[in-house]
């Protein structure tokens, strides 16, 4: 069981995809993701979600992601949060998101 202490330290924030390209160095299919974190800036993240999601597709969504860990670097691109989803059966990846638009950068509670 971790503390609420160590649950706030995690950060979690919600941010929006501005841009995505291809990451064919990743050892499985990925994008490489840049997201509009508000106040903390746009962060770079790395995303396997090509099984169920185009460039077209993740461009302007809103995310769920976790701001808290260091840096990871994944081959020659260095990923600064995680964008969070649930991994389904077959390996694909399910983006968790907001219901409803929320602002940039807004913290979960």
């Amino acid at each position: 069981m971790i503390t609420w202490q160590d649950f706030e330290n995690v950060g979690i924030r919600v941010g929006t995809i501005v841009e995505v390209s291809d990451f064919p160095e990743a050892r499985k299919p990925a994008y490489k993701l840049k997201v509009d974190l508000g106040e903390l800036g746009i962060k770079n993240s790395s995303a396997q979600l090509t099984k169920l999601y185009s460039k077209e597709d993740l461009l302007g969504k809103q995310v769920i992601c976790v701001t808290g860990f260091a840096p990871k670097q994944i081959g020659p691109f260095r990923s600064e949060v995680l964008t969070t989803g649930f991994i389904q059966k077959d390996g694909s990846v399910v983006l968790v998101i907001p219901e409803r638009p929320v602002e940039n950068g807004a913290k979960l509670a």
